[in-house]
């Protein structure tokens, strides 16, 4: 049995990471847990504190419009700062920071201001990304993301906990204490993490090339990247994906637990233990079926993913109130979605961009994806002003746009970068 699981692909991996990859798979768990166990109830605590679904859609657009501004200069504080100096210092203005103003929140302005300081996390996520994969064989790309992603779901072991100190201090006080432990948490990572990865080869390069250039010409430079993005079919249907995915991950993140607790009239403090049914399930799948798919063509994964969140989104507004086994039903569908689709885009945001760009074409990317997901915060707190099932039909469009995507960019000729995604 022991032998069994040491040999299963992904511990293979895990035991066989070295370097960068290594410190940032072993350490995204001290990120992972306390994110994930308050990020269930943000909309919640927000309402709670005062707040109406149309200024909760616009803090989320709020947040959305500053990542454009972060996530088109990441590439330039990237590339001239390195890899390793931004993701630390950026990691703690955008996570450290926003965890101590959420935590002594008082209305819709204390969240306005943290999801402007959040919005650094764009930088970050160019710069930490890099730092783990550029190194690294891209074949083991799945598996590291898989790992990533795994990190997060180990929240789902504390979930039940986070609601039995709801139930038992009520639920403002109960986040207020979690985004105190995930100040510490986050912020002991950080300097462990930074302690352990050393800059990358291309980050070495790119610091050397970038020294004497001003940052308006490196800005300048976009215009040819640009040129570059819209040249490369792969890359801009990954793009539209990365959009799809932004847009409803933000509609589901914000308004689930608002249609779920007044709608579904589920307790709030039970929604832990949904939370803890979606991360078991995405553990289970990452270790059974994920090493049967992650050989595969992207096609087929994801178009089976998109089908997944269809039907979840579609059971999600059609239970009839209390009807808990049916949303815990689509709560596990909509988990093996998740893990379908998350690592196959962030392996296809990889490999379709060119490497020695690499930091600038990947922000202009993200810039893109925001830029269009941005009205969407807005819109699906508008729709649930009206109807809080709204903004999951919204959903089911965005999904049906991501699989034709999907399909269409399968048809894409051979010699483009997105075949090196998998095997027929």
């Amino acid at each position: 049995m022991i032998y069994r699981a040491l040999s299963h692909p992904l511990v293979r991996t895990l035991r066989s990471l070295t370097g960068n990859a290594r410190a940032s798979v072993y350490t995204e768990p001290m990120w992972g847990i306390p994110y994930n166990l308050y990020a269930t109830y943000i909309s919640i605590y927000m309402r709670d504190l005062g707040l109406k679904d149309v200024q909760i859609g616009l803090i989320a657009s709020i947040g959305l419009f500053f990542q454009i501004i972060a996530a088109m200069s990441s590439g330039i504080i990237t590339d001239k700062l390195g890899r390793k100096r931004v993701t630390l210092v950026f990691d703690i203005l955008a996570w450290s920071v926003p965890c101590l103003i959420w935590a002594v929140a008082q209305n819709f302005y204390f969240f306005v201001a943290a999801a402007i300081v959040n919005s650094l996390w764009r930088v970050t996520m160019n710069s930490w990304t890099l730092l783990m994969v550029e190194d690294t064989d891209q074949e083991l790309l799945v598996d590291i993301y898989s790992w990533v992603y795994i990190s997060g779901q180990l929240a789902a072991f504390f979930a039940p906990l986070a609601g039995l100190l709801i139930s038992a201090y009520s639920l403002v006080p109960t986040m207020r204490g979690l985004y105190i432990f995930a100040f510490i948490m986050m912020t002991a990572k950080f300097f462990v993490l930074n302690k352990y990865v050393r800059e990358t080869d291309q980050g070495e390069v790119r610091m050397q090339e970038t020294r004497n250039q001003s940052l308006f010409t490196m800005f300048s430079e976009y215009r040819g990247l640009i040129g570059k993005v819209l040249k490369a079919p792969s890359t801009l249907f990954t793009v539209g994906i990365m959009l799809v995915m932004g847009a409803s991950q933000m509609i589901t993140g914000t308004f689930w637990g608002l249609l779920v607790t007044e709608k579904l009239k589920l307790p709030a403090e039970h929604l832990a233990f949904y939370q803890f049914a979606r991360s078991a399930t995405m553990l289970l799948f990452f270790f059974l079926v994920m090493p049967h798919i992650r050989e595969m063509r992207f096609r087929n994964p994801m178009l089976v993913g998109f089908a997944g969140f269809a039907i979840s989104q579609l059971l999600l507004i059609t239970i009839p109130p209390q009807n808990y086994a049916l949303l815990l039903l689509s709560t596990l569908i909509e988990a093996c979605a998740i893990a379908t689709l998350g690592t196959q885009v962030d392996r296809m945001a990889v490999v379709t961009v060119e490497a020695k760009e690499r930091a600038r074409i990947m922000a202009f990317v993200y810039v893109v994806a925001i830029l269009f997901t941005t009205p969407f915060g807005w819109i699906a707190g508008s729709l649930s002003e009206i109807n809080r099932n709204l903004p999951f039909i919204l959903n089911l469009f965005l999904f049906a746009f991501g699989a034709a995507l999907t399909f269409f960019s399968a048809r894409q000729p051979t010699n483009l970068p997105i075949e090196a995604l998998g095997t027929p």
